[in-house]
């Protein structure tokens, strides 16, 4: 009960990322006027707190709880025998309505010996590493691998990431990743881009061997890397493969289950929910779809039923410094021919965070060309999810971003960002002309 986010998703991963947050901040700890010290942790403790913090969330999520609010729960594999019809252990049950939300699992690579040698996932290393490793390989760049390579380098791990592009975070912005990139390396940790796994084994030392294709240089290359560790982290697969969705009559393609605007599958009485059909496999997007999902089930007639809208949806990365996003990034704009001004506010304009000594970092937003209508923002700063609902809300209720300079501010906080923003956009609507006009009533006020 609680699916991938509770067991090995967002609350053991944001736990451990707290620890290592904090364990990161006694290492640094100059920047903030004290002496140099090192960190004292025993690494089994921090995962033994991470358990323990997952342990608290848990009963919101628990069979009891569903069952206290009438919730009937049966475990088991389930498989559809009809259109209205599934089999839990040999038990059938019948409905007027289904939602499929069996979310997804890790996807694993189709390399040489991948099932001889052991690895780990997100779904297995939060319970199933039980001592450190002096370590690891990464495999992927993305979300999950950035953010537990940052962790596990801040552990005390040895790490390496290995991506098969050219940049980390591919979704992003480049300046964004390349952002993250010097973070990362400056932190210790190996970045291989432009490399893939062709094989992996075991040595004869018992650490974990990946041979890899390196395609960084003018001819290409195979190169051996060593470590105590294997963790897979390349993307995710829908959990779709023991439904039997033939005999229900669902289509599917290889995203997953095909729906409509409504949430609705082939068989218009089962619905889709979260990553079986994607576009974001995000938690909060799951929860959105089960909202609309829910209305369109209850309520009686096809006009009052709501379409699925992604026109708004923000993801964070919780790397440190986070790397938030909403909307149109500059590289999705160009590729659409979409005309934008971009406003970029560093973060050490905002005197939070200098004073936090936590400046490094931006806010770029982009709006249409001559206008102060929001398209999309990306923040990289600490606490930027958090920071990023300004802009959410914004976009949502078609708040411009000249709007939003004119709204009081509590000084100093971190979203004195998002008012610098619209503090610059307004400047740009100063014409020469305009900038004539106010000089000539400065000068006639003065008289």
């Amino acid at each position: 009960m609680g699916g991938d986010c509770l067991n090995f998703g967002c609350v053991p991963s944001k736990a451990l990322i707290s620890s290592a947050r904090l364990i990161q901040r006694i290492r640094e700890s100059e920047k903030w006027g004290l002496d140099r010290q090192e960190p004292q942790f025993v690494f089994e403790k921090v995962f033994k707190r991470m358990r323990a913090r997952r342990a608290k969330i848990s009963p919101n999520d628990s069979q009891e709880r569903f069952e206290s609010l009438g919730v009937d729960v049966f475990r088991g594999e389930a498989r559809f025998v009809s259109p209205h019809e599934v089999e839990v252990n040999g038990q059938k049950l019948r409905a007027k309505n289904f939602v499929i939300a069996t979310g997804s699992r890790p996807a694993i690579p189709k390399i040489e010996g991948i099932n001889d040698v052991p690895y780990f996932t997100n779904e297995t290393v939060f319970d199933e590493l039980n001592e450190k490793p002096e370590s690891m390989i990464m495999l992927g760049g993305g979300p999950i691998g950035c953010e537990l390579a940052q962790t596990f380098r801040r552990l005390g791990v040895q790490l390496t990431i290995v991506q098969r592009g050219d940049q980390l975070l591919p979704r992003e912005d480049r300046d964004v990743a390349e952002f993250l990139e010097r973070r990362l390396i400056n932190e210790g940790v190996r970045i291989i881009k432009h490399a893939d796994a062709r094989s992996v084994a075991t040595s004869d030392a018992g650490k974990v061997a990946v041979q890899l294709l390196d395609r960084q240089s003018d001819r290409l290359a195979e190169r051996t890397f060593f470590a105590d560790a294997l963790l897979v982290a390349i993307g995710r697969n829908p959990n779709l493969q023991s439904l039997d969705l033939k005999s229900a009559g669902v289509d599917v393609n290889e995203a997953g289950l095909c729906v409509n605007d409504y949430l609705q599958t082939s068989q218009r009485h089962i619905y889709g929910v979260g990553d079986v059909i994607g576009p974001f496999l995000f938690t909060h997007m799951a929860d959105a779809q089960a909202r609309v999902v829910v209305r369109n089930i209850l309520v009686p007639f096809q006009f009052l039923r709501q379409k699925m809208d992604y026109s708004v949806v923000p993801w964070c990365t919780y790397v440190d410094p986070e790397i938030a996003h909403v909307g149109l990034a500059e590289k999705e704009a160009k590729q659409k021919n979409v005309d934008y001004d971009l406003f970029v506010v560093p973060l050490e304009d905002v005197d939070r965070a200098v004073v936090e000594s936590e400046d490094a970092g931006f806010a770029k937003v982009l709006t249409a060309k001559g206008s102060d209508k929001i398209l999309g923002a990306t923040i990289v700063a600490p606490h930027a999810g958090d920071l990023l609902h300004e802009f959410v809300v914004a976009m949502k209720a078609n708040v411009g971003l000249g709007k939003i300079s004119s709204i009081i501010h509590a000084y100093p906080t971190f979203a004195e960002l998002a008012r610098k923003a619209g503090d610059k956009y307004n400047k740009s609507r100063l014409t020469p002309r305009a900038q004539r006009i106010f000089s000539w009533l400065y000068e006639r006020a003065r008289k």
